[in-house]
């Protein structure tokens, strides 16, 4: 089978298009002909060992994992003898989570991780660019406590994670005001955001405004300019956060009473199937900027890493 397969860190051009052997499910996975994947923000930090703390968990010289992509929408091709939950020709999609491996034409994964039949209403290029942005919008604002009437800010809020946070949080109900540029703030408004700051033209730091959740989806602004416009008794999420933002974040959590949310997300089957209702509900939409072929999977992995992309940027593999 094909894969894109990286065997040192380093530029997009590391990534190499090559045959490599097809998996075979053991007793509770399934073997994935994988139709699409995406490359997200996370993608390009691994395959470039950014920040250098990556390469703790894969790899201090060159990575263990050899073929990255964390998420997928594709066809179960066949199963393990113990697996239950799924068959040969059903449409599912996902997050490998830690395992990786969604740069491939096929994938062996349990049949526990976390996969949900496929949105009916969905191509699989459009089901493959949901689990990232929306099980970190998810998983953050779940935790934030989000509630009915609450205002939100969402910076970064045409990026993958933006333009979820923005549907997520409308579904339950907030207030959304979101920061983007000015080509995206159509967008942003047609995702369902109330108010719109353009931040090429205003500083949402010194607009005197207060929220009760901002969440900085991009780590392109700073923890203090987010805590000075957040409610007394208001979250703050820093969804992209380096080592920097999250010992700043302990040290403001020291010293006040807000609380700071930021680290690794929680995945789990039970948030893909709530995503899955909400797409087919029509609550949340997929939004891809560019699409690849998978032998362009560097050429997207540069595009990304501009950090200009809106939405998401799909791979797919026919």
């Amino acid at each position: 089978m094909k894969a894109i397969v990286n065997t040192r860190y380093g530029p997009p051009g590391v990534l190499e298009y090559k045959d490599v052997e097809k998996p075979g499910p053991k007793d509770h996975q399934v073997l994935v002909k994988i139709k699409a994947t995406a490359v997200n923000s996370a993608d390009w930090r691994l395959r470039k060992a950014d920040p250098m703390a990556v390469r703790l968990f894969l790899g201090l010289t060159k990575p263990k994992i050899n073929i990255l992509g964390g998420v997928f929408s594709g066809i179960v091709e066949s199963t393990g003898k113990e697996v239950k939950m799924f068959k040969a020709g059903d449409e599912i999609f996902g997050s490998t989570s830690l395992q990786f491996g969604a740069y491939a034409e096929y994938t062996c994964i349990s049949e526990q991780a976390v996969i949900a039949f496929k949105p009916k209403n969905l191509t699989h290029q459009e089901a493959a660019v949901i689990p990232f942005g929306g099980t970190t919008a998810l998983h953050f604002l779940k935790k934030a406590g989000i509630s009915s009437g609450q205002k939100v800010l969402i910076y970064g809020a045409s990026g993958a994670v933006g333009t979820a946070a923005v549907q997520l949080a409308k579904y339950y109900g907030a207030q959304v005001t979101a920061v983007c540029s000015t080509a995206n703030m159509e967008m942003v408004y047609a995702l369902g955001a109330d108010h719109v700051i353009d931040y090429t033209k205003e500083d949402f730091t010194k607009i005197n405004k207060f929220y009760d959740v901002v969440f900085d989806t991009v780590n392109k602004t700073t923890v203090a300019g987010c805590l000075k416009v957040l409610n007394k008794k208001g979250v703050l999420i820093l969804g992209a956060a380096g080592m920097k933002e999250m010992l700043h974040a302990l040290w403001a959590t020291m010293r006040g009473n807000r609380k700071i949310l930021s680290g690794m997300i929680k995945e789990n089957a039970k948030d893909m199937n709530f995503l899955k209702e909400l797409v087919e509900e029509g609550k949340l939409k997929p939004v891809i900027d560019k699409t690849f072929s998978m032998a362009q999977t560097s050429e997207a992995h540069a595009y990304v890493e501009k950090g200009h992309k809106k939405g998401n940027v799909s791979i797919v593999m026919d």
